[in-house]
């Protein structure tokens, strides 16, 4: 069997690799059509979604402009003058917004740089000479 001569339709080396380069492009290329497809439609979603989330939150605006109203008109309601219950809620707001401000910037001071993932960058191009 191994001693078998060669027949004229058997394909020589040459046409079986240009056959499996053009497999692979074709392959490649259709993934790439595929993967193409796949974030077309992700991106219709993903833009969906995002729209939908502006709209909720700017009729959660509207609704925390209400609520402050109302509560103006609650403070006003017990006594005070309607001047003094908008400037309670006035700051009533600034407060909460230092607060916030105050705990986000505790929270940003925390953040560094992801030293290990630097570290090991720089031994890259020292591995890829060959050096350990």
């Amino acid at each position: 069997m191994a001693n078998e001569p060669i027949k004229d339709t058997d394909p020589t080396l040459g046409k079986l690799v240009m056959d499996a380069q053009r497999d692979i492009s074709t392959l490649v290329s259709q993934e790439i059509q595929l993967a193409k497809s796949e974030l077309k439609v992700s991106v219709r979603h993903g833009g969906l979604g995002i729209g939908l989330f502006a709209a909720a939150a700017f009729l959660l605006l509207l609704a925390v402009i209400m609520l402050s109203v109302s509560i103006a008109y609650f403070i006003h309601w017990a006594g005070l003058g309607l001047h003094w219950s908008f400037l309670i809620v006035f700051g009533l707001y600034v407060l909460v917004a230092a607060v916030l401000g105050l705990i986000g910037l505790r929270q940003v001071k925390q953040v560094k740089a992801p030293e290990r993932a630097i570290k090991q960058g720089k031994q890259i191009p020292g591995a890829l000479k060959g050096k350990g």
